[in-house]
């Protein structure tokens, strides 16, 4: 296969590799604060975590929840997790993640072809990032057909902020909303 088409599989977490999942997901998101902010920056979650162990597990271990490894050449080089209902045909992309040192590789779109590949029945997609996430922003419109359809901030809240917490809203919290539709 081409560079440009790299082969990767997804295959399900095990358990002995939860641990080394949850830190590989959080030195990604550490790795893109960094390269977006410099080495000091406070949009973090937990201590130096720019996304905390909480909201890995949550993701993990959510009702709906499918988690597996992005694996190319027999090596880990990244992590998803879905949120998958069969019934109406939705899927949640919770977290994506690929390795620093796979970057910029192709890793990323051809897992998430294989994420349509495996879920054909499902229909409308979604997924949310940070408005700074230049690199994800890119990816999910450029390279994976994603649109933004809504757009987080202090005048309109996503559904987990109650309007009540208005004062507490800052900038760190502003969201994309991405939605792809595939036809069927």
């Amino acid at each position: 296969m081409s560079d440009n088409k790299p082969e990767v599989s997804l295959s399900f977490l095990q358990e002995d590799d939860r641990e080394q999942f949850i830190k590989d997901n959080q030195w990604a998101f550490r790795y893109g604060a960094q390269i977006e902010f410099g080495m000091r920056d406070d949009r973090t979650e937990e201590g130096s975590e720019v996304i905390s162990r909480s909201t890995i597990e949550q993701c993990i271990d959510g009702e709906n929840a499918e988690t597996y490894r992005i694996v190319q050449k027999g090596k880990h080089v990244g992590g998803i997790v879905l949120s998958i209902d069969k019934k109406a045909g939705k899927g949640e992309l919770e977290l994506l993640f690929v390795l620093p040192e796979s970057h910029s590789k192709g890793i990323g779109k051809a897992a998430w072809k294989a994420v349509e590949k495996l879920h054909p029945e499902i229909h409308t997609w979604e997924t949310i990032t940070p408005y700074f996430e230049k690199r994800n922003i890119h990816f999910y419109v450029n390279c994976c057909g994603f649109h933004i359809v809504e757009f987080w901030n202090r005048h309109h809240h996503g559904p987990a902020v109650p309007e009540e917490e208005n004062g507490n809203w800052s900038e760190e919290d502003e969201m994309f909303v991405f939605r792809k539709d595939i036809n069927v």
